[in-house]
């Protein structure tokens, strides 16, 4: 689907291929990036710097070079009027005609206006949440989650190919302190009490999972044999503790015992987030298990290919990858001395596999906390043979929630936090996702629920949705007056639309390809959140100052057409957002 800025674009290109020596000039310009909608409807809908851009290289004037190119643009339907403005902007004024092409373009294409044609390259593996699976989703995570899906909305909306992938962190440290944490709740449920670690996961599920568990063949030991030898549980000795727990808890029950009770507690919270984010509306194509990266070999062949290209040496026993080369503070371990390999060597064999699958370019969306971790990752695969660039991360900055004007604390282990599902269950789904996307990403966001829940012009998602509501209640009214619509009277009688919130309207709906293409570039969902509030306030502008259901049968067909198209696109945009757009509210 072809933004209008594209078809002055392509004006501008067809009138510079009648002009050899300027064509040649701007040969590697993209013409595109010349054009730009105006603030100001008096200096016409589109205008182009095209002739600054030109004046150095062609070692002509501005004006001398706009004079040109507007006298080879010739005469077309699509353009009422064409000025030189300032020191070379080419003002644009499109015709009514342009806007009533868009209009119908609108209706004809329904769900499919402002999506643009399949593109080929790069395939894109988009990877977002990735919460390790300690605990339940809490409310900064949902924001990961709502950005990493609308993302991936507007870059198939773009034309491209998205897989998403949710990296199920299901290796390492943090799952035994989960399996002990489960563990120690599973003891005090057989009556054995151990002093619970400061550093274990403390929340209320950690005893619902200790409840339903399968310990069959696994006999709870005496208090006296969990405890024996154990280091004080200090603040200063709290991750020798939970160590020395773990190592208890496979002493007591072999390391098959201890994999059975960490197992179950992964599959438990893992499935929760699962079922969690599909009732958010966040679809992931692949849940890719780090467990799997080492028994499908894949380290041992990211490490072969980075041995093979000399990128590995020994030091102190271990094996370490000289990641200073490639711009980072210090070289990184892949291989302890214990022949354990660790975290870094695991992200470098996931990014080598995401390539290996076919994938031209990766994105990554991370927690504000992961900025050093970036451009070791980048440096594996630079010296694995691929571009640096391949790799892109986009930063979810930190979430604060306030209720009743008060900060809700928030934190994992302590189980003091708000469940994404517990947001969820407050404001809704559509008002989570939106109010999610509607900073930057880049930016800390304060949520304040109580907005988020009202049913005011207060509230950007209501008011959105309203003004959907309002169209679908106009139709209504139609029926209940026992009138009908005629699409192709209204679509012929389009010249009728003179009023100033009419024009208004039909400029705000044409932006919407424009503003789809700037978001997913840009990796920016606020840009169809700030037009969707532009375009819900231009139509009940709209709504307040005229009637459409009138006597005259041209004007309330057309008025008609007008407020459709509104509806589509209002229900496209919310669409890509993962909001609702309601008939009724």
């Amino acid at each position: 689907m072809r933004a209008m800025k594209h078809i002055v674009a392509e004006l501008i290109q067809n009138a510079l291929s009648s002009l050899p020596e300027l064509s040649a000039t701007a040969a590697d310009l993209a013409i595109e990036s010349t054009v730009e909608r105006t603030r100001d409807a008096s200096h016409g809908d589109f205008a182009s710097n095209i002739a600054m851009r030109l004046a150095k290289p062609a070692r002509k004037s501005p004006r001398d070079i706009a004079g040109s190119i507007v006298a080879a643009l010739g005469e077309n339907p699509a353009v009422d009027k064409v000025d030189i403005a300032g020191p070379g902007f080419i003002n644009f004024y499109l015709s009514p005609a342009a806007f009533h092409a868009e209009l119908e373009t609108i209706l004809t294409a329904g769900e499919r206006y402002g999506r643009q044609a399949p593109k080929a390259h790069p395939r894109i593996l988009l990877e977002f949440v990735s919460a390790n699976p300690t605990g339940p989703l809490h409310v900064g995570h949902g924001r990961g989650a709502s950005y990493g899906a609308t993302v991936g909305n507007l870059l198939e909306a773009a034309g491209y190919h998205v897989h998403r992938e949710y990296y199920v962190n299901d290796a390492g440290r943090q799952m035994d302190i989960l399996g002990a944490s489960v563990w120690l709740r599973w003891l005090e449920a057989h009556g054995v009490e151990v002093d619970f670690p400061r550093g274990g996961y403390r929340g209320e599920y950690i005893r619902e999972i200790a409840a339903v568990i399968d310990t069959s063949g696994i006999e709870p030991p005496a208090a006296s044999a969990v405890s024996h030898g154990l280091p004080e549980n200090t603040d200063e000795n709290s991750d020798a503790y939970v160590d020395a727990l773990v190592g208890r808890c496979k002493e007591l029950h072999g390391e098959d015992g201890f994999d059975r009770i960490r197992q179950q507690a992964l599959e438990s919270i893992r499935d929760e987030i699962r079922d969690d984010l599909e009732a958010f509306g966040v679809h992931f194509d692949e849940w890719f298990s780090e467990q799997s990266l080492t028994k499908s070999s894949r380290v041992d062949d990211a490490l072969a290919v980075l041995e093979e290209r000399g990128m590995l040496y020994e030091k102190d026993g271990a094996t370490w990858f000289p990641s200073t080369q490639f711009g980072d503070d210090k070289d990184r371990v892949v291989v302890r001395d214990n022949g354990v390999k660790t975290y870094f060597a695991s992200d470098i064999a996931y990014h080598f596999d995401k390539r290996e699958r076919g994938y031209d370019h990766l994105i990554d969306i991370l927690g504000a906390d992961h900025h050093g971790y970036v451009t070791r990752v980048r440096a594996g695969l630079t010296a694995m043979g691929y571009e640096a660039g391949d790799l892109e991360v986009q930063f979810i900055q930190f979430v604060t929630l306030y209720r009743s004007g008060e900060r809700v604390q928030m934190g994992t282990r302590s189980g003091q936090f708000d469940t994404l599902r517990q947001l969820r269950e407050e404001v809704g789904n559509d008002a989570a996702r939106f109010y999610y996307v509607m900073r930057s990403n880049d930016q800390h966001l304060d949520f304040d629920l109580d907005v988020a829940k009202s049913q005011s012009s207060d509230n950007p998602v209501y008011y959105i949705q309203y003004a959907h509501a309002r169209v679908a209640s106009v139709f209504r009214q139609l029926d209940e007056k026992s009138l009908q619509w005629d699409e192709a009277n209204g679509r012929s009688q389009l010249g009728l639309l003179c009023e100033p919130q009419e024009k208004s309207l039909m400029s705000t709906l044409s932006r919407y390809p424009e503003v789809v293409e700037l978001a997913a570039n840009n990796r920016a969902p606020q840009h169809l959140v700030h037009y969707l509030r532009d375009l819900a306030n231009d139509f009940h502008t709209y709504y307040n100052a005229h009637a459409f259901i009138v006597d005259d049968a041209a004007v309330r067909d057309a008025r008609l057409y007008l407020i459709a198209a509104t509806r589509n696109v209002i229900a496209n945009g919310l669409g890509i957002l993962g909001v609702s757009a309601p008939e009724k509210m």
